[in-house]
């Protein structure tokens, strides 16, 4: 009898619909042949037929990679998104939390705003049972 392993984890699995492609790579092929073969069909007389498969290549190569393109289980978008907020949003150097606490104040003061989270931390009450030295509650 044949025996065929199946994935516990089913979130990965995608469902194909045609071609044994997906609706993102299905939409995907259409957008390409859109764009595509409209631009070979209108460039081939005036540029001769090899530019014009040259330039419909580059012209659908980013769409196929939008499409097809995933890592980490996340689309191209995605993960081009994250890559770009770590590039230009986060710190290059890592700062020691005593420095950062530091710089922190620095700006508030420059700033004009004093902060009191520190003493509100300080004040926070115990959520837990208060018990005397026996362990008996008082």
């Amino acid at each position: 009898m044949a025996y065929v392993q199946i994935p516990k984890d089913l979130t990965n699995v995608k469902t194909k619909v045609a071609f044994n492609l997906t609706k993102r790579q299905l939409i995907g092929f259409g957008v390409a042949g859109i764009i595509g073969i409209p631009t070979y069909l209108k460039t081939r007389n005036v540029l001769g037929n090899d530019l014009a498969v040259f330039l419909m290549i580059v012209l659908t190569i980013p769409i196929f990679f939008v499409v097809f393109y995933e890592k980490d289980g996340l689309s191209s978008e995605k993960y081009l998104k994250y890559i770009y907020l770590h590039e230009r949003h986060q710190p290059k150097v890592r700062v020691s939390k005593e420095r950062f606490i530091e710089m922190r104040k620095e700006e508030q003061n420059i700033n004009g705003k004093k902060s009191d989270s520190a003493k509100k931390f300080r004040k926070k009450k115990k959520t837990g049972r208060k018990t005397s030295k026996k362990g008996k509650r008082s």
